[in-house]
């Protein structure tokens, strides 16, 4: 760390360099954080949760009970135990609340004012977040599992066109017009909401190299397709599918990569929300994994650690890049917190078994010792 310091303040080296390589060193370190807990206010289990870009300090989360609750993440009381309280919900009582599960809630992108979410009782609902009363109202004739707004553009339209039920949309983030959509027909799709037809691109596992006859062709998976995200530069996107697959796809030209990050469990029969790391020297994917979330290195594949806590499966995550947090929503009914650790364990063989070692990173290497020099 002094390295990096000396380097940026002699001029020698990228001022970024230094904030990369902490954000990556921070999420290597993730832990389950024993002193934060999230207030349990979900009746049953957590589908989904979002934070707001503007602070960053405000949650939402949505359940299968129908409930949205909205949490302050920030530490108010400045104790070094504390919970998060929600500061508002749309519970059970609520004349608005959705009567069937919350399948995905999200912030409008640019201002906390307002708020969005999508049920299986084929509404999208827009909220104003001050009087938690409804803005406008979607009907729909179908379900709807997922939706998404454009983190980039001010005006846009929703497409759709598979056969069958899209579980998984998502706005490029570089591209206000670029829109993915994941769908149960083993289909992932690129859409141009600027042309006629639609349609770019169908994702292609095989890169066009089998037969056009075999029934695998021009699918994306091998299984139902309930998830994607892009990377935070807009360059990829990641595909998880019911095939126990996930693949990462070059959204300009669609050409499966052929990362391979082994078997990624999933048994969701509905969308799975998973999410990916920003601003760190390589970027991560954390993906639900069971009762666990996998964390791997998204360019090389290889899994870093798999993060343990909950007790029932993971349907959710989501990535805090201002401090490299993340939060994960099971159908536990919890939300926990993980948060880089400021301790490295010490080993069990070793004599001081009962303490703890601080990280040599947050050392004070000052000395007014003359021998020290």
């Amino acid at each position: 760390m002094l390295g990096f310091l000396s380097a940026r303040q002699a001029g020698l080296d990228d001022p970024l360099r230094f904030r990369r390589a902490e954000s990556t060193r921070r999420v290597l370190a993730l832990e389950l954080n024993k002193d934060r807990d999230v207030e349990r206010i979900h009746g049953s289990g957590v589908n989904t949760l979002d934070i707001e870009p503007v602070e960053g300090r405000y949650m939402l989360s949505g359940g299968s009970d129908g409930v949205i609750v909205l949490y302050d993440l920030e530490n108010s009381s400045r104790q070094p135990c504390y919970t998060c309280k929600a500061v508002c919900s749309v519970g059970r009582n609520h004349p608005d609340v959705h009567k069937y599960s919350v399948e995905t809630v999200q912030w409008y992108p640019h201002d906390t004012g307002m708020f969005t979410s999508s049920s299986f009782d084929k509404t999208l609902k827009v909220w104003d977040t001050n009087t938690l009363q409804t803005a406008d109202v979607f009907n729909f004739e179908e379900t709807v599992y997922s939706h998404h707004m454009s983190p980039v553009a001010t005006k846009h339209c929703l497409v759709a066109g598979h056969r069958q039920e899209i579980l998984a949309v998502s706005w490029s983030p570089r591209y206000e017009y670029i829109l993915a959509t994941a769908s149960a027909d083993s289909r992932v799709k690129l859409w141009d909401v600027r042309r006629a037809s639609g349609c770019l691109i169908t994702l292609d596992q095989h890169n066009g190299k089998k037969s056009q006859a075999v029934e695998s062709a021009n699918t994306a998976h091998n299984g139902k397709v309930n998830g994607l995200c892009f990377t935070s530069d807009g360059l990829h996107l990641l595909t998880v599918g019911t095939d126990d697959r996930m693949r990462l796809w070059n959204s300009s030209n669609g050409e499966n990569t052929l990362v391979n990050y082994g078997k990624v469990c999933n048994d969701s029969r509905k969308g799975l929300k998973f999410t990916v790391s920003c601003g760190c020297s390589s970027e991560f994917v954390f993906v639900p994994y069971g009762s666990t979330i996998a964390v791997y290195t998204i360019y090389s594949g290889e899994q870093i650690t798999m993060l343990k806590g909950h007790y029932k499966s993971v349907d959710c995550c989501v990535f805090q890049s201002n401090f490299q947090e993340l939060y994960s929503g099971s159908r536990d009914c919890n939300i926990l917190a993980w948060v880089p650790s400021l301790y490295e364990a010490v080993p069990e063989d070793d004599e001081t078994t009962t303490k703890s070692q601080l990280n040599p990173a947050f050392e004070d290497a000052w000395s007014s010792s003359d021998e020290d020099g």
